[in-house]
């Protein structure tokens, strides 16, 4: 199996489980692997670069991390957009069009994806109207999805905001 940007987390930990440890030594934040719920739903939508971002590290370190541990040749040039940099305020944001907010920290920390409630809560969402998602790290996987999906994201500490 090639291990790149758009490996799937699930499918990697599938196919080399010993990564697991390799992971949890690039950053603590993916130590939530080991809850079976987590690893059946985010894990099978996450990439490598989503997982990255969330963890806070680069994707390119990443990829070349579990290369090298699962005995496959390195790359020279790995294809990513990195960016470190806060993103500013978009035009369409403001705070008194929030209308939903959702804190996923109390299911994530009881080690079940919320992932459900939020697909649920943002077909609920009204055009033109804003959901606010608390999470203890940049969602990417939810983030992508709705993005997809045509609405507009944007994250700022731990808040991700979305607008149909």
């Amino acid at each position: 199996m090639e291990i790149d940007l758009q490996t799937k987390i699930a499918d990697l930990l599938k196919f080399y489980p010993d990564l697991e440890d390799t992971l949890l030594e690039l950053s603590p934040a993916f130590a939530k692997l080991r809850n079976p719920i987590l690893r059946r739903t985010v894990a099978k939508v996450t990439s490598i670069q989503q997982a990255a971002k969330i963890a806070g590290i680069s994707p390119s370190v990443m990829v070349q991390t579990l290369r090298k541990a699962a005995g496959l040749a390195t790359v020279d040039s790995i294809e990513t957009y990195e960016n470190n940099q806060q993103e500013p305020m978009p035009e369409w944001f403001d705070e008194t069009k929030i209308t939903t907010r959702f804190d996923a920290s109390p299911i994530i920390n009881a080690g079940e994806s919320p992932m459900q409630e939020i697909l649920r809560l943002s077909k609920e969402l009204q055009e033109g109207v804003i959901m606010e998602l608390t999470a203890p790290f940049r969602p990417e996987p939810i983030i992508d999805i709705l993005k997809s999906k045509g609405f507009k994201a944007w994250s700022n500490g731990g808040k991700s905001y979305f607008m149909k």
